[in-house]
């Protein structure tokens, strides 16, 4: 569970550093969908960190108050 925790949110991470630059070029972007589902699955901090590495997203509140969840319920389960 440990290793798949670290993958996820690096991956997540990736995809917020991809997104940011595919905004950047106006190339095709990443799919809100899409990173709202790799943060469901582990990825909250990942998407946190991403977010403010970034800079990108940090201006929807919807994304803050999802990733804070995702991430809480994570550590919630992860004790548990």
């Amino acid at each position: 569970m440990f290793w798949y925790l670290i993958a996820i949110n690096v991956i997540t991470f990736i995809l917020y550093g991809l997104d940011k630059e595919f905004a950047k070029r106006k190339a095709y972007r990443i799919s809100e969908y899409t990173l709202f589902v790799f943060s469901f699955f582990g990825g909250g901090l990942g998407s946190l960190v991403g977010m403010k590495f970034f800079h990108h997203k940090t201006s929807k509140l919807k994304f803050w108050i999802i990733n804070i969840l995702c991430t809480i319920l994570w550590i919630i389960f992860f004790i548990y």
